[in-house]
């Protein structure tokens, strides 16, 4: 499904080679979800959206919404 990110997504640390709190995303830009998991302890929802096909970022529903 394509998706577009509704915010910034900055590094947290977890892309090593791109230095941490630097600009992942900017808003508006178009990826693709690749997988959908869930944190068990805390049920918390991640997915994985491929971004620029080369980019692949961890990120919250409320971060991205479906591209129509």
């Amino acid at each position: 499904m394509r998706v577009k990110a509704l915010i910034d997504l900055h590094n947290d640390g977890s892309i090593p080679r791109s230095p941490p709190d630097s600009l992942l995303v900017a808003t508006g830009m178009m990826g693709e979800i690749i997988n959908v998991g869930e944190h068990a302890e805390s049920n918390t929802r991640y997915i994985l959206v491929e971004f620029n096909e080369r980019l692949v970022v961890g990120v919250l529903e409320e971060e991205i919404e479906r591209w129509k």
